[in-house]
């Protein structure tokens, strides 16, 4: 990454136009920072949960990572509210998933049995789902 940033900064002295895009926010940065709109100076907010009405605390760093992504409203929801929230919703958090994908899982009801079940997709309204052992029963059915 160093060696990245040098040649960022090289870049910027030759006057190059078009940068890659880690100098382009290095750029960014340097401008913002120039002109005095850069304050990096975060500091721990309390907050009140929408769900549970709990507080909460929206630490710096957290703060300083919504300022990065440019996403311009603070958090509603506690961890322990967003997680249940995102639980009923049938979708993983996303975390380091190799490859950068994220797993879904979605609760459903099987189509034949009527069983509850999981199942590593989001169904497609229309089409059956099948838990683990009537989609085998189906499998098997299918190659007799």
């Amino acid at each position: 990454m160093a060696g990245r940033v040098q040649g960022c900064f090289q870049m910027l002295f030759e006057g190059v136009t078009k940068p890659a895009p880690l100098c382009a926010i290095l750029f960014a940065r340097r401008r913002d920072w120039a002109e005095g709109s850069l304050s990096m100076e975060f500091q721990d907010k309390i907050l009140k949960c929408i769900d549970c009405g709990a507080d909460f605390v929206f630490t710096a760093g957290e703060q300083l990572f919504f300022h990065d992504k440019a996403f311009r409203n603070e958090p509603k929801r506690c961890k322990a509210c967003k997680a249940k929230r995102v639980a009923v919703l049938g979708a993983v958090p996303r975390g380091n998933h190799r490859g950068g994908f994220s797993k879904v899982e979605t609760r459903t009801t099987c189509s034949q049995c009527g069983k509850e079940t999981t199942v590593p997709f989001r169904p497609t309204q229309g089409r059956p789902v099948f838990c683990r052992e009537c989609f085998q029963q189906r499998r098997e059915a299918a190659t007799a």
